[in-house]
């Protein structure tokens, strides 16, 4: 009769060699993410005028940030605006300044659920914030800025930025509560290139600004001109300033 009793000695060495051969990849790679070069990107708000004269406050809760590396899609076409104001709307119809849509055509509201889930901006980096950083936007005008984040990141060149917006609370001077929205619903996307350089500080000021509509309500925009990318150096020792958002 044949023995198939199994051989211990054979499985203690295989239970060893596999242990031993995880040890060593999982080493491996921890030692690939040592010494990478990286950079600090401190992220900041401010506020344009436009209408923010009609706002007793007008509180931001940003719960995050999207980056977006070389070849990253920020799925938010609608948070650009032309110089006289005209918006766009997230499935690119124009909007006049009073927020009505120039294009009459109207989509199902479920094809539009399905629609976003098949069109997730493809290779944007999230980056949530460690608790939801609120700002005032009626403190933030005349220069004013507000640091909302700080981080350290491996260096890279990015093509936009996008604020995630989880709420918007306005109060109106009198008291009367605000309707605010978004371009699109979508996040407030800020088409400017920056980079991550190495043992640098990048700030990046994100410029944004409540627009009254002939609805009575108001839209929140990115202000493209109003956008200011800096690089100072950590030593302190050299320091390169760039303002960008010129269109």
């Amino acid at each position: 009769m044949t023995d198939h009793t199994p051989d211990l000695d054979a499985l203690d060495r295989r239970t060893y060699l596999q242990a031993t051969g995880a040890a060593a990849l999982g080493a491996a790679g921890l030692a690939g993410c040592v010494g990478k070069a990286t950079g600090t990107l401190a992220t900041r708000v401010t506020d344009q005028p436009a209408d923010i004269g009609d706002f007793e406050s007008l509180v931001v809760t940003i719960e995050g940030i999207w980056l977006g590396p070389e070849g990253a899609e920020s799925g938010a076409d609608g948070n650009e605006t032309d110089d006289g104001g005209n918006e766009t709307d997230d499935g690119g119809n124009e909007t006049d300044d009073g927020g009505n849509e120039t294009d009459d055509a109207e989509e199902d509201d479920n094809d539009g659920e399905e629609d976003d889930e098949e069109d997730e901006p493809a290779g944007r980096e999230y980056q949530e914030f460690d608790e939801p950083q609120e700002a005032d936007l009626v403190q933030l005008q005349d220069g004013e800025t507000q640091l909302i984040d700080e981080r350290e990141l491996e260096v890279n060149t990015y093509r936009f930025l996008q604020l995630d917006v989880s709420a918007v609370d306005g109060t109106l001077e009198g008291g009367d509560e605000a309707e605010i929205d978004l371009p699109g619903n979508a996040p407030l996307t800020f088409n400017e290139e920056f980079e991550v350089r190495e043992n640098t500080q990048t700030s990046f000021t994100a410029d944004f600004a409540p627009v009254r509509r002939g609805t009575g309500s108001y839209l929140l925009r990115p202000v493209p001109s109003g956008i200011e990318v800096s690089y100072e150096e950590s030593s302190g020792d050299e320091s390169e300033d760039d303002e960008g958002g010129e269109e």
